[in-house]
């Protein structure tokens, strides 16, 4: 009997550099197997791309996680982006919060989630200091966004 197909959500704030981020890390989900669902919907796993330019970004995040919370209570959380850059133990202290990931590591997030367990929601936190970044990775957003 086959395992069922985790279902999959990402939701983005800030700018269009996050929208392309979110777009490839997306694909590479779909690619793997999940199931990409709308971020209303009920998900195993929903990811956050976030934005911390002004307090409002900030404050947006949060309701966001609470959303999720209300959707499925038992759903697993990654948030990657500049907010989860800049203030990594605020966001892995926040309840409902399972993953935080840094900038250099944001890519990798797939393999992240497929070392855990997530139906044990445990929590796992990687940042390294932005200026010991050295790579990057293209990105592009595919029919997600368009202006």
């Amino acid at each position: 009997m086959s395992t069922p197909t985790k279902k999959i959500a990402f939701h983005t704030l800030g700018c269009k550099l996050n929208f392309s981020e979110t777009s490839s890390i997306s694909r590479d989900f779909i690619e793997h197997g999940y199931e990409k669902v709308g971020f209303n919907d009920f998900a195993d796993i929903y990811v956050i791309n976030t934005c911390s330019v002004t307090e409002n970004a900030d404050k947006e995040t949060k309701k966001l996680i609470r959303k999720t919370k209300r959707i499925n209570p038992n759903s697993y959380i990654a948030l990657i982006g500049c907010y989860a850059q800049l203030k990594p133990d605020e966001l892995i202290a926040l309840d409902g919060v399972n993953m935080v990931i840094g900038a250099e590591e944001k890519f990798n997030l797939l393999n992240r989630l497929d070392k855990i367990n997530i139906k044990n929601n445990q929590n796992f936190l990687l940042n390294n200091d932005i200026r010991n970044v050295t790579s990057f990775s293209r990105s592009f957003s595919y029919i997600d966004r368009t202006r």
